[in-house]
């Protein structure tokens, strides 16, 4: 199934020059679809537009066949989880009540949680392996235990599709393979943006490359990640071979 459809998407800031064009691409149920190019190629527009955050100039976001921003934000909200760069403000939130932030969509004004909303919590934070640090204040977590909070608090979302702006940005090896197999493992629809190629070759089933706005590329990293096009869209030249073990394209940059 179809989750997402971006069609024709254009995007430009107060009627200035776009710096998104002609984009086309979708992410199918339990598919991760990544997105790479250089800084300032447009990938956190792109899902920024695909969020429901910024408008697009032009084209149509579809989610499970609907028009997005032809919807209200709680719909979108309720389906669409988003998991990004920063840390938010945390206000001395607990490990489970930010968790449990991921409920308000789908809750009323004044509705309190109730059971059902625990047992999603719960199940969350045991999925990320954090049942331990339910009652642990957030803000003494490290920088990965933080990325597996916000990916709890996406899923109690129960969300339809999930987005992330560079899920591995500040993490160490270690905590970025377990944040990404962790991701891979849910099986739902998620458009990610990735910095490290070679990740991104590891995981995603997909990857779309952008350069100056346009989509240049997109199919599997084999197909993708080739020395021609690192050259035209990076500037710079790379041996491109098989990972030994994986079989997944490695990229090594010549310096």
């Amino acid at each position: 199934m179809q989750r997402l459809r971006i069609r024709e998407l254009a995007w430009s800031p107060d009627g200035q020059r776009p710096l998104l064009d002609g984009i086309d691409l979708a992410v199918d149920d339990g598919e991760l679809v990544g997105m790479i190019g250089p800084n300032g190629s447009g990938k956190t527009s792109l899902l920024r537009c695909a969020y429901r955050f910024q408008r697009p100039s032009a084209g149509q976001v579809e989610l499970d066949g609907e028009a997005l921003w032809q919807r209200s934000p709680r719909w979108s909200a309720q389906r669409v989880a988003v998991v990004l760069q920063e840390f938010p403000q945390d206000f001395g939130l607990r490990v489970h009540e930010l968790a449990a932030m991921g409920r308000t969509p789908h809750k009323g004004l004044f509705d309190g949680d109730d059971a059902e909303d625990r047992r999603l919590v719960d199940e969350a934070l045991a999925r990320v392996g954090l049942s331990d640090l339910a009652q642990q204040p957030f803000a003494r977590l490290s920088g990965g235990e933080k990325q597996r909070v916000l990916l709890a608090r996406a899923l109690v979302q129960q969300p339809h599709l999930l987005i992330l702006d560079e899920p591995t940005n500040h993490l160490d090896p270690r905590y970025q393979l377990e944040l990404l197999r962790q991701i891979k493992a849910l099986g739902l629809a998620t458009l990610a943006s990735f910095h490290d190629l070679n990740l991104a070759a590891a995981f995603c089933d997909r990857l779309c490359v952008l350069d100056q706005g346009r989509l240049v590329a997109v199919g599997r990293p084999t197909e993708v990640l080739t020395a021609e096009l690192l050259q035209q869209v990076f500037g710079l030249q790379a041996l491109v071979d098989t990972h030994p073990l994986a079989g997944h394209p490695r990229i090594t940059w010549i310096v």
